[in-house]
């Protein structure tokens, strides 16, 4: 489902943890005791700040408790304000508005798994360890940080059986020798990954050499690192005009060349979600109804983008003179 059509609610905030230096856990559950839909590892909600802002966190509880959502922040000095918003504002016991959950990064069924995680990055990892365990396939972890105290959640990993962890803090150990993570990796092996862009670039790479592309499945939380073919235009390319029709209104709206398809709609859909506008993190996907999406994003599958039924609204632009939305 588009996040766009998806609803909005708020829950209550029940605990804030201390999980790492700098890492915060955030309990959600309904005010009225009611479920919460089911989700499954990989999956992240958006998630309104107190002031408004729209985040991305990845759900890292357990999929199978339906009582409580779980997140975690970073603090993060040097981003746009989410991040320290929530840690400075007091939230046990205030309704926090989110969307979702929606999932760019399932697991999928496989012989064994090797998890590499970077920081914050090992949250969306949590339940597919789990996962794994439930599921009796072995699986190893490495998992990298800045120092010891800064990684989260490290004796909850502990606990977990059937697997092999090991952690690399960075002011002792150096980086974690992703190479060789992958060399030892046997046929079979699907390998996920979420950090930094450096270390995504580098898994990727030493991936593609030891088991293939195809076994590689990643999740960034920040804008790549530099331009990506599906995410931005060539040097010197000129984009074209066209028209975006609107549905749900009917009405159809000239998008021109110097502007976004985003912007352009926002004219007329002020409520319209989005957050990153660089084709990361998901929020703007919305449904394609008719006409051929020009996708630049880096979070659908080359297979997915060939569906050309969804696409994210911030980046993606027309190959068609006319697209339709379901907005």
């Amino acid at each position: 489902m588009s996040p766009n059509e998806g609803a909005t609610r708020a829950l209550l905030v029940c605990r804030v943890s201390l999980e790492a230096d700098d890492v915060i856990s955030i309990e959600l559950t309904e005010p009225d005791g009611r479920e919460l839909p089911a989700w499954e590892p990989g999956a992240h909600i958006d998630l309104f700040t107190p002031s408004g802002r729209i985040r991305q966190y990845s759900l890292c509880g357990d999929p199978q408790d339906r009582a409580r959502w779980r997140i975690a922040v970073l603090r993060e000095d040097r981003s746009r304000g989410g991040s320290r918003e929530l840690h400075d504002h007091p939230l046990v016991g205030r309704k926090l508005r989110v969307i979702g959950p929606r999932n760019h990064f399932p697991l999928v069924d496989a012989e064994r798994y090797l998890f590499l995680a970077g920081g914050i990055g090992v949250t969306p990892i949590l339940p597919m360890l789990a996962a794994a365990e439930r599921a009796g396939r072995p699986w190893s972890l490495v998992y990298g940080g800045r120092r010891l105290s800064s990684m989260a959640f490290r004796s909850e990993i502990a606990r977990r059986r059937g697997g092999s962890v090991r952690l690399v803090p960075q002011d002792t150990d150096g980086l974690p020798d992703l190479e060789a993570a992958l060399s030892e990796a046997p046929p079979g092996t699907a390998v996920y990954c979420c950090g930094p862009e450096p270390m995504l670039q580098a898994a990727g790479a030493a991936c593609l050499g030891h088991l293939g592309a195809a076994a590689f499945h990643l999740e960034r939380f920040s804008e790549p690192a530099g331009p990506l073919p599906e995410a931005t235009a060539v040097a010197g390319e000129r984009f074209a005009t066209f028209e975006v029709e609107l549905a749900r209104s009917g009405r159809v709206l000239t998008v021109p060349a110097d502007k976004s398809l985003l912007r352009t709609v926002k004219e007329a859909v002020p409520t319209v979600l989005y957050s990153c506008e660089e084709g990361y993190c998901g929020t703007c996907e919305t449904r394609v109804l008719g006409g051929l999406p020009d996708h630049r994003d880096s979070i659908l599958s080359a297979a997915e983008q060939a569906t050309n039924t969804t696409m994210m609204i911030c980046v993606g632009r027309s190959l068609s003179e006319r697209l339709v939305l379901d907005l």
